[in-house]
């Protein structure tokens, strides 16, 4: 049925939920999977504020580490998880504005012929505001996308 498995994780509780359903299809199908994070890039509109403060190449370096270091706590529970299940697994981190851009573009990069991602389930007013990353995914998706509450 499915061959290659996006599993898409920002590290919630709620996106737990999506990365165990992910790796569990993945196990029943045996598929391959690939769990991705994606982080925002360091923000250039920051690089000047109003009190004239400039952001300086160290303060990318510490902030691109930060990022890293949260990707990866995010992407060692996936692996956790994966191994606790036997299925063998991608982690990636991949840096975009746009959460549900990066979702899309790795889903292509990499083949995956399914999108296995968690929704918040925000709604009315919450989700005018806040927006969905996930609504953007199914909104965009060449490939069938599988939503997990």
């Amino acid at each position: 049925m499915y061959n290659n498995i996006l599993i898409a994780t920002d590290g919630s509780i709620i996106s737990h939920k999506g990365v165990d359903h992910g790796l569990a299809l993945a196990k029943a199908l045996s598929c391959n999977a690939t769990v991705v994070i994606v982080t925002k890039p360091f923000p250039m509109e920051g690089v000047i504020d109003v009190t004239g403060w400039v952001s300086g190449e160290n303060d990318q370096i510490r902030y691109d580490a930060s990022q890293k270091e949260f990707a990866d706590t995010v992407l060692g529970d996936a692996r956790k998880a994966a191994e606790k299940l036997g299925v063998e697994a991608k982690y990636m981190q991949v840096s975009d504005h746009s959460p549900a851009e990066g979702i899309l573009a790795t889903a292509k990069s990499q083949g995956c012929d399914l999108i296995v991602m968690a929704s918040h389930g925000r709604r009315g007013i919450g989700r005018l505001l806040l927006g969905s990353q996930t609504a953007e995914v199914v909104h965009h998706s060449t490939v069938p996308v599988l939503v997990v509450r």
